[in-house]
């Protein structure tokens, strides 16, 4: 019904649709003179036209943080081998893929619906988590924890939400398990209402260090170039106010 409407409006008011740039005009041009040299096997006309104007690009455009960080996570993975992986509120892509290798359980504040083999997914409040202490042997927590408290999703204001969700990942992780965490790093902790908080790397580690974890391994990725470096967070300074920390702790 929707797209009926659009179409109306179009027809009845052409002069409300944004002129295209040329080149769009001569492509399509183009293709409706290749249609009538070849087998027609589609219905093109400029009714069904769905222009994506911003794609012509000499490289592919990527969010840094969300290529490379669950990239990172699967690596780790790769050398844990876990029979089974716990994650709560990452990207969704990143256990519906991890799904196709191992056992993966997804619970999120807003449950995903998602069906597939070797996947569970349910409802979580980070802050209150239902496991067991001493309960899980590989953990994720990805992008998730700096939102936490800020309301975003619909959940309750809490400055210290992000400490509570962090104190509960250390609760449920399991002797020498592994828990794998993301979070934006910058050069001063500092919070951007109401989308997320940037921590320092040593605020995280002193954090988790606080909460009876270790830290195993620091990997750093910058805020506007470069790939994924191991850092020592003790040494470690950057002048970035946005770059991604990828923190692998262990019980």
């Amino acid at each position: 019904m929707v797209a009926l409407i659009k179409r109306i409006v179009r027809r009845l008011f052409p002069f409300l649709r944004p002129k295209p740039p040329g080149w769009f005009t001569h492509d399509y041009t183009t293709l409706k003179a290749q249609e009538q040299t070849t087998t027609s096997r589609f219905i093109l006309s400029e009714a069904d036209l769905y222009p994506c104007l911003h794609d012509r690009t000499t490289i592919t455009p990527i969010d840094r943080h969300y290529i490379y960080h669950p990239a990172w996570a699967a690596r780790v993975l790769a050398r844990t081998k876990p029979a089974k992986h716990i994650d709560i509120s990452s990207t969704l892509h990143f256990s519906t893929m991890l799904s196709a290798f191992m056992e993966t359980e997804f619970y999120d504040y807003r449950p995903a619906e998602v069906e597939l083999d070797n996947f569970y997914s349910s409802k979580a409040d980070l802050t209150q988590l239902f496991f067991n202490d001493n309960s899980i042997h590989s953990l994720s927590c990805m992008h998730t924890v700096e939102h936490i408290g800020l309301g975003r999703y619909g959940d309750p204001i809490d400055y210290n939400a992000d400490l509570k969700a962090m104190k509960e990942l250390a609760r449920v992780l399991a002797p020498g398990g592994n828990l794998l965490f993301v979070t934006p790093i910058g050069k001063e902790d500092k919070i951007h209402f109401n989308a997320h908080r940037i921590y320092t790397a040593k605020a995280i580690k002193t954090c988790f260090e606080t909460f009876g974890l270790r830290l195993k391994e620091f990997t750093y990725l910058a805020q506007k170039s470069g790939g994924l470096q191991v850092e020592q967070v003790e040494t470690f300074q950057t002048t970035d106010s946005y770059g991604c920390g990828c923190f692998w702790f262990i019980k």
